[in-house]
């Protein structure tokens, strides 16, 4: 009697060979060369996918073209897009519908949670969240965290860096007369111990955190960045580092200065570089 042959298994749809999805050749038929938002639709009431792009067909075709995006367009009945006026539009368009209607393929900017920064509290710093302070316009702030437990974890890297003293920073509980063991094992500048005065470790603690330090909202109020490309012109409404939406006129766009606009993590990265440094064009509201 022969031996029974091993079973094979159906290869899991990851694994299957890529091949071009033809179902969406109508989706992309009309997909403009502009800046815009894509999104990939499945069965579901979820999106599958939200992107982002200053050439949105191209974008989208990059993934149709890509066999390690087999799964997403296997499951993708319809291509949808928005386009926008310029770069920056498109970038805080994408981060407000992924927070807005959570697709299930993305896995970065999701909604925002607690927010946590570092504060220094006279010599100590001490942990802060968006329910203690507004981020938007407290000054001496340090770093952005999703958890207390992170911002710890990012103090403790800072003292590495920089060989300062968990004990003096109060991260860890410093015995009477002994050195820390940090210091024992060579990886704290010695303030704990006398090796180092309190006021070099103080100095060397303030010029780390302000490489981490929030900028705050610059303007009184509300402004509206323009861009204009393709014959579409946008103003994006924007007031505390929080993209409010954008509007078609300067009155549409003081009609959206009345949302409430609580500080925002993705728009603070992404809207802090063009505000500050002069590369956007702003108009107040």
């Amino acid at each position: 009697m022969p031996p029974p042959r091993p079973r094979t298994r159906a290869p899991l749809p990851d694994a299957l060979p890529f091949e071009y999805p033809q179902h969406l050749r109508e989706a992309i038929h009309d997909l403009p060369q502009v800046p815009g938002v894509y999104i990939f639709h499945g069965d579901g009431e979820l999106p599958l996918y939200i992107g982002k792009s200053v050439q949105i067909r191209s974008r989208v075709l990059s993934h149709l073209r890509n066999p390690d995006e087999a799964s997403l367009l296997r499951q993708t009945r319809a291509i949808t897009h928005v386009p926008t006026a310029g770069e920056l539009g498109a970038l805080l368009l994408e981060a407000q519908m992924i927070k807005a209607q959570q697709p299930l393929k993305n896995q970065r900017l999701r909604r925002n949670r607690q927010l946590c920064a570092i504060r220094l509290q006279g010599e100590r710093p001490e942990v802060v969240t968006t329910r203690d302070v507004n981020f938007a316009t407290e000054p001496h702030l340090h770093g952005l965290y999703r958890s207390p437990r992170a911002a710890l974890e990012g103090l403790r890297d800072l003292a590495d860096e920089h060989r300062l003293c968990l004990g003096l920073l109060g991260v860890e509980r410093l015995s009477p007369g002994r050195a820390c063991f940090r210091a024992m094992v060579n990886k704290c500048g010695g303030a704990c111990t006398g090796r180092e005065s309190p006021a070099d470790h103080q100095a060397r603690l303030q010029a780390a955190l302000l490489q981490m330090r929030l900028a705050c909202w610059p303007y009184p109020g509300a402004i509206a960045i323009v861009e204009e490309s393709h014959g579409l012109r946008e103003f994006l409404v924007v007031r505390n580092w929080c993209y409010l939406g954008k509007a078609n006129t300067l009155k549409e766009a003081r009609k959206l200065d009345s949302v409430a606009a609580g500080f925002d993590a993705d728009g603070y990265k992404i809207l802090c570089g063009p505000v500050l440094t002069g590369g956007a064009n702003i108009v107040g509201l």
